[in-house]
């Protein structure tokens, strides 16, 4: 196994070093805040604050509400449980445990934001069995616990090399733009021969990973627009987008599931290889312009050679007799599915032209198609 160079290593992986840097920063502050109040259980705390650091600002407060609010619930409810419920006796405790779990965890089955509260029930409940304190007031340290983390892991986020989900956003959105370019090649090649076939469900699952990732930064980007924390434009409309392109791909798959036949192969191949430089260089440049936060490239290549291809089955199509029908219907499939992947190409050029620009106001973010 080849050893990697350290400065290497360190550059590709900056992102998550800073993660990490952060998480351990977050957890050592809690404890000394823990030791500092004389918390008999501050470990809560410690966790608490290793739990809520998350890659992005946006993921970091959306932890944090999570986990405060699921604590508050589960700790209230447990010690309303273990007031009520005699649980002295293993059978007791078995009922307590039932009547405290089985709420919560509808609850959380309903809405993931409870998802801790069953755990944090049975954490008040568990020791009251040892009489370690009251119900109220093991429900009321917990609760102060998860604060202290929750302050401690948000303050880290904010000062330590804080990560906006609108930088992580523009960088799995340029990963998807790319692996379309990569999938455009290959479909392309399709239609000429069968190499690099293969190739293609690997690149349909990392495109339907990388849009995942991309979901996912919008969700936390639209919670630090809401939460004030970012002034970037609405990730919605980009996210919209990079799926319509990648519709379009998967119609364009079907059309090019076997070569063209024989007989019109020498006509359609230049305008093939034309159409696979120019797409491929139309949404690597998107991808590169995400990255950089730079406007767009222009896409005229591309619709000059989608015309050209298009124009070309047009005049076939008028030819009857040279090509099946079925064949013919492929290659109008094709030139629909070309047309749609220029819109929506052109539409995503748009997108990243915007998100390069600083954001003034909602009158500066044309509503989105």
């Amino acid at each position: 196994m080849k050893l990697q160079n350290p400065l290497t290593f360190t550059r590709r992986h900056i992102a998550e070093l800073r993660h990490a840097l952060r998480v351990v920063t977050a957890v050592v502050a809690a404890f000394a805040v823990v030791k500092l109040l004389g918390l008999p259980q501050g470990w809560w705390a410690v966790i608490t604050a290793l739990l809520v650091v998350q890659t992005s600002v946006g993921g970091s407060l959306k932890a944090a509400l999570d986990r405060l609010w699921g604590t508050i619930a589960g700790a209230l409810y447990g010690a309303l449980v273990a007031i009520t419920i005699p649980h002295m006796s293993d059978l007791g405790l078995a009922l307590a445990i039932a009547a405290a779990v089985l709420p919560l965890a509808f609850l959380a089955a309903v809405n993931a934001i409870f998802r801790v509260a069953p755990v944090t029930a049975l954490i008040v409940l568990l020791p009251i069995y040892g009489h370690a304190a009251s119900p109220l007031i093991s429900a009321l340290d917990r609760v102060f616990e998860i604060i202290i983390g929750n302050i401690v892991a948000l303050a880290v986020t904010f000062a330590i090399f804080p990560a906006r989900a609108h930088s992580q956003l523009r960088e799995a959105a340029a990963r998807v733009a790319g692996l379309n370019a990569d999938l455009m090649d290959r479909l392309i090649d399709g239609l000429t021969n069968d190499l690099g076939r293969q190739g293609v469900p690997p690149l349909h699952a990392k495109i339907r990973s990388a849009l995942k990732q991309t979901e996912t930064a919008a969700e936390e980007a639209a919670r630090e627009r809401k939460m004030r924390v970012s002034d970037d434009r609405d990730p919605e409309p980009v996210v919209r987008t990079l799926y319509r392109v990648r519709h379009d791909l998967v119609m364009a798959g079907r059309a090019a599931a076997k070569p063209l036949p024989a007989a019109i192969l020498g006509d359609f191949t230049p305008l093939l290889s034309t159409l696979r430089q120019d797409a491929g260089a139309a949404l690597r440049g998107i991808s590169a312009s995400l990255l950089a936060r730079a406007p767009a490239p222009a896409l005229d290549n591309y619709q000059a050679s989608a015309r050209a291809l298009s124009q070309a089955i047009e005049a076939l199509a008028e030819d009857r007799k040279r090509l099946p029908r079925e064949e013919t219907a492929r290659l109008f499939t094709l030139r629909f599915a070309l047309e749609q992947l220029g819109e929506d190409m052109r539409d995503l050029a748009s997108r990243t032209t915007e998100m390069a620009k600083p954001y003034s106001g909602p009158s500066a973010s044309p509503s989105s198609g």
